[in-house]
C-alpha cells in the first residue's frame, strides 16, 4: 500500500492535474467512478507498473524475512555409564556453576574398587620394608660367605706350602678335601652375591614397578568413581530437570537433562532469506530486526556471515536414489546477524522469533567516482528505496503486538 501511494504521487496525481486544469475535467462531472478508469488510464497503468517495479526492487536489493530466530545451544547432561541415580543436587530449574555436582549415581562398586586399590598400595609398601630387610640379610650372608671362603683358602695355602717344603708331611687326602671345601665355599659366596643382587633389584625395580601399577589402578578406580558424579561442564542453568533418585540412566537411550550455558543465544540472530537474494546478501550489510519478545524496538544489526550452502539440498549416502521433487519447499540462505552495538540483544529472550531487514549500500562504489552518471543515479535510487523498507519494518514493529495479542488471540 505504501508503495502504491508513493508511485501514485508521480503518476496518477500528475495525470489528474492535467485532466483537471488543462482539459477542464472535474471529479463528479466528466470524471466519475465509471469513467475514471478511462480518463486516468495512463496514470493508473504507469502507477501499477511503477509499483510492481518498486516492490520488486525494494524486496530484491533490501531483503526481508520473518524467519529470523535467536537459536541457542544446549548441552545435554549425559552419563558415561549406565547406573541408578542415588542423589539429585539441583531442582527442576536452577543455576549451576562449572564443576557443580548435578546428580550422583550409585557408586558402591566403584568405592569398593578404590578401596581395594588403596589396600594394594599399602601391601606393596609393606613388601618394600620386607625387601629392604632382605637386602640387609643378604649383605650379612655375603660377608659370612667371604669369611668362610677366606678361612678355607688360608688353611689350604698353609698345608700346600708345608707339602711343598716337606713332601709327605701332609696327607694328600687332606689337601684334596680342603680344595673341595674352598670350591664349595666359593659357590656359597657366588650364591650370596646373587641373592644380594636379587634383593637389590627387588627393592630398586620390581617393587617400585608394582607400586606404579597399583597407583595406576588406584587412579583408574578414582576416575570410575568420579564418573558417578555428574558435574556441570559450563556455567549455565538447568531447565526442566525431572530426574529423581531411583531412576535408571542410560547414555545410549536419552540424556538425563539439558544445560543451557550462560549467554546462549545472545550473540547473534540466525535468519533465512530467499534463494533469489543469494547474489545480494553480503557480509558487512547493515540490517535491522524487531523481535516479539522485545516489541516496539528496532535493533541495528550487521551481517557477519552468509552460509554458502542451502540446507534443503543436503543428503546422506544411502540405499535410495534422490528425487528432487521430494523437496517440499525451497530452502533459504542462512545468514548470521550480530548487533551493531554492544548489548543490542539485551532483553531479547533466547529462542525468540524476529523480523529482519537487510539493506544494500552502494555508498563506497558511488563515492569512488568510477561509475557513469546514469549508473550512479540508479544506485542512488536503489539505496534510497531502502527507506521504504525501513519504514515498513517500523510499521510491522508497531503492529506486531496488536497482531499477536488481539488478532491471533494469544
Amino acid at each position: 500500500m505504501l508503495e502504491i501511494i508513493l508511485c501514485s504521487l508521480v503518476t496518477v496525481l500528475p495525470d489528474y492535474l492535467y485532466r483537471r486544469y488543462v482539459q477542464g475535467k472535474r471529479i463528479g462531472r466528466e470524471i466519475t467512478l465509471f469513467s475514471v478508469w478511462y480518463e486516468l488510464r495512463y496514470g493508473l497503468v504507469t502507477c501499477l507498473m511503477l509499483t510492481i517495479s518498486l516492490i520488486t526492487m525494494i524486496f530484491y536489493f533490501h531483503p526481508s524475512t520473518t524467519s529470523a530466530n535467536m537459536f541457542f545451544r544446549t548441552v545435554p547432561i549425559v552419563t558415561e555409564t549406565i547406573g541408578r541415580v542415588a542423589e539429585v543436587h539441583v531442582d527442576f530449574s536452577a543455576p549451576v556453576k562449572q564443576g557443580d555436582v548435578i546428580f550422583r549415581l550409585d557408586n558402591s562398586k566403584q568405592q569398593a574398587a578404590l578401596q581395594t586399590a588403596r589396600r594394594k598400595i599399602a601391601e606393596i609398601d609393606a613388601s618394600m620394608l620386607a625387601a629392604e630387610a632382605d637386602v640387609l640379610k643378604s649383605e650379612g650372608q655375603l660377608q659370612e660367605a667371604k669369611g668362610s671362603l677366606q678361612q678355607a683358602q688360608d688353611e689350604l695355602d698353609v698345608k700346600t706350602e708345608l707339602q711343598r717344603r716337606n713332601p709327605g708331611i701332609v696327607p694328600q687326602r687332606d689337601i684334596e678335601k680342603l680344595q673341595v671345601v674352598v670350591a664349595g665355599r666359593q659357590g656359597s659366596l657366588d650364591a650370596a652375591t646373587a641373592a644380594r643382587q636379587s634383593a637389590r633389584v627387588r627393592v630398586t625395580a620390581l617393587i617400585p614397578a608394582e607400586k606404579a601399577s597399583a597407583e595406576a589402578a588406584l587412579a583408574e578406580a578414582q576416575v570410575d568413581l568420579d564418573k558417578t558424579y555428574i558435574r556441570a561442564g559450563v556455567n549455565g542453568r538447568v531447565e526442566q530437570f525431572l530426574l529423581r533418585p531411583g531412576d535408571i540412566v542410560n547414555p545410549m537411550m536419552r540424556p538425563a537433562g539439558v544445560l543451557i550455558p550462560d549467554g546462549a543465544g545472545q550473540r547473534a540472530l540466525t535468519a533465512g532469506f530467499g534463494q533469489i537474494e543469494g547474489q545480494v546478501m553480503k557480509v558487512g550489510m547493515v540490517a535491522e530486526a524487531t523481535c516479539i519478545s522485545k516489541p516496539w524496538v528496532i535493533i541495528p544489526m550487521v551481517v557477519t556471515n552468509v552460509q554458502n550452502y542451502i540446507a534443503a539440498g543436503q543428503f546422506r549416502g544411502g540405499e535410495q536414489l534422490i528425487d528432487p521433487q521430494n523437496v517440499a519447499r525451497p530452502g533459504t540462505i542462512l545468514v548470521f546477524l550480530e548487533p551493531l552495538y554492544k548489548g543490542g540483544l539485551e532483553g531479547v529472550t533466547p529462542g525468540s522469533t524476529c523480523i529482519a531487514n537487510a539493506y544494500t549500500s552502494n555508498h563506497e562504489l558511488i563515492a569512488s567516482g568510477k561509475l557513469s552518471t546514469a549508473k550512479s543515479t540508479w544506485l542512488h535510487v536503489v539505496d534510497a528505496t531502502g527507506l521504504v523498507h525501513a519504514l515498513l519494518l517500523r510499521i510491522q514493529a508497531v503492529l506486531l503486538p496488536v497482531k499477536t495479542l488481539v488478532l491471533t488471540g494469544h
